[in-house]
């Protein structure tokens, strides 16, 4: 799935935000080795420590169907009624990703649609970050 198709996703996914507190809705589309797509929107709570973010629901979504081969996430979020901008993963979902991801080569592509988007590596996000092989595994 090129980047473009990726975004459209992150944005459709975006309308499903459940963020009564914040406003701030997000949508994530993870794009799978196996050319599946899993949707993710951020899913807010009134005691805000169970919220969660739209990449971690992508994520958690796709390892619980089986899915641990991972190429791609494209991030889409802004105010609901604002201007659109780029909203970067959070350092949790970062490492949440480090944990699924080739640093090297997974890539986080952030925008507000087709036409208007930024692509980096992990490793860009997230240099000298902590997963598995900093555990010899």
């Amino acid at each position: 799935m090129d980047e473009r198709a990726l975004i459209r996703e992150a944005v459709a996914a975006r309308r499903m935000s459940y963020a009564p507190y914040s406003s701030f809705m997000v949508g994530a589309a993870l794009f799978c080795g196996n050319g599946a797509v899993y949707r993710g929107c951020n899913i807010e709570n009134a005691a805000y420590g169970p919220s969660n973010c739209a990449e971690r629901t992508a994520f958690f979504k796709a390892v619980s169907e089986g899915e641990r081969d991972f190429a791609a996430i494209a991030v889409a979020g802004w105010p609901k009624d604002g201007k659109p901008g780029f909203a970067w993963p959070c350092g949790v979902c970062r490492q949440v990703m480090a944990e699924f991801c080739d640093p090297a080569s997974f890539r986080i592509i952030v925008g507000t649609d087709e036409d208007n988007y930024t692509v980096r590596t992990l490793a860009e996000l997230l240099p000298e970050g902590f997963g598995p092989a900093s555990l010899g595994i």
